[in-house]
């Protein structure tokens, strides 16, 4: 008892570690912002970690640097995102939507003064090229984050890539779901009836030379049911094997392993090896992951939903399933705290797992809603763009875009995101996600 209370310790400890990591990112991202604000002038009140009631914070020149009770993200003021209204909307300004944006505005503007408007130090003055680096700092600095950590991992540990040659070949293809192991009944997988071994490297799939495994599983999706013709180099020969047909089977979905989907199947499993490599096999894994994290995104409402769903009944949680920053900090604990990893092994994944979070930030943090960096970040282009077409078409400047009319969608989108956290932060508790 004694051992399994100091192994909670150890991985409660290490999970409270990597959160405290994460709210470092965070601050890191604000940083992000409020570095080139200030280069260009913006005054910026403001600079905290976390929301609600103020913990601690100091002053420092014109910003209140500071820590809020409840660290779940971080906020950086930058003063005048809301533009005057353009004399032309004063009689519409009884409209809910003006009232809203008017209300929203004139709290701002209570702390603005002249000086700030002559001196230009409000972010809407700014240049649009400034308004986007303010607004891409902070994602930006998460990538970057995102980016050291994988390559201090990929460099100094290194990272286990599936190679072309076959570690392990799948005797049958089983014809029930529900069992893992051969039956009699069972026909031959199209890879022991080819004569594949272990050991063996491929070479070429139906004349195709194979440069990668990634590309040898591509080309055998692709192939469904169709013939296949192996090639392999075993015992420093080349050997053709006898020509089978690949079978349709449920594979993982490449950019969402939660998701099965019917494609080409063999019957193989590559050799992993742990292989070191610098800055372009980190862009490379950068990429990948990006794709998956997009695909995440898009099914992010729905994936939200079912973890609620399976939540109220009962329903065991999937390691695919979307989590919150306590969800992300207790896997890490439990990879540190578990006896199934190398010491090597349990740093790489912890590091590997802070390095995803902050990609996964950044990416989020690109999506073009309010009030996500990327809402502001279109609204500069739309602005520019609206500014540059009214400039061809000899038409007078349409002033600047008046962002605060976006507040219902980022009230909306703002809402959505709080009702995510709470279920995700809540499923992270009452079922948690095991890996081991």
């Amino acid at each position: 008892q004694q051992g399994v209370a100091h192994g909670d310790q150890h991985r409660i400890g290490f999970a409270i570690a990597f959160f405290t990591l994460i709210m470092a990112s965070v601050a890191l991202h604000e940083l992000g912002h409020m570095i080139p604000a200030k280069r260009f002038g913006v005054r910026v009140p403001k600079y905290f970690v976390g929301f609600g009631p103020t913990l601690w914070s100091t002053t420092r020149g014109e910003t209140e640097y500071g820590i809020k009770w409840f660290p779940l993200g971080g906020f950086v003021r930058l003063l005048g995102m809301y533009p005057p209204p353009p004399l032309d909307d004063r009689p519409r300004a009884a409209s809910r939507l003006n009232q809203l944006a008017d209300a929203a505005r004139d709290q701002e503007w209570q702390e603005i003064t002249p000086t700030d408007v002559t001196d230009k130090r409000l972010f809407y003055q700014k240049k649009t090229w400034q308004k986007l680096v303010v607004m891409a700092g902070g994602p930006v600095m998460n990538l970057l984050i995102a980016f050291v950590l994988m390559l201090g991992v990929t460099g100094l540990y290194g990272v286990y890539r599936a190679q072309t040659t076959v570690g392990y070949v799948q005797p049958c293809v089983l014809t029930d779901s529900t069992r893992t192991e051969c039956a009699d009944t069972d026909p031959k997988s199209p890879a022991a009836a080819a004569g594949l071994q272990a050991g063996d490297r491929v070479v070429s799939f139906n004349e195709t030379m194979i440069t990668s495994y990634s590309q040898l599983s591509s080309l055998i999706r692709a192939n469904l049911d169709a013939e296949a013709r192996l090639v392999v180099e075993r015992g420093g020969q080349e050997v053709a094997l006898a020509p089978v047909h690949t079978v349709i089977n449920e594979v993982a979905d490449t950019l969402d392993p939660g998701r099965r989907l019917s494609a080409g199947w063999l019957g193989v499993s590559p050799k992993q090896e742990l292989v070191k490599g610098g800055p372009v096999e980190v862009l490379g894994d950068m990429w990948l992951q990006t794709k998956q994290s997009v695909v995440a995104l898009v099914q992010f409402p729905v994936k939200v939903w079912h973890v609620m769903v399976g939540m109220v009944t009962g329903q065991p949680r999937d390691v695919y399933d979307p989590i919150s920053i306590l969800g992300a900090s207790t896997v890490a604990g439990q990879v540190i705290a578990s006896d199934q990893v190398t010491p090597g092994a349990k740093v790489a994944t912890f590091v590997s797992l802070l390095a995803s979070v902050n990609l996964f930030l950044a990416l989020f943090n690109f999506v073009p809603l309010p009030p996500l960096d990327g809402g502001h970040i279109a609204g500069a282009l739309y602005e520019w763009v609206r500014r540059k077409f009214a400039t061809l078409s000899k038409r007078p400047d349409p002033g600047f875009f008046d962002t605060a009319k976006l507040l219902p969608v980022a009230y909306g989108v703002g809402g959505l995101l709080l009702l995510s956290g709470v279920v995700l932060i809540l499923a992270d508790i009452i079922s948690p996600i095991s890996l081991f």
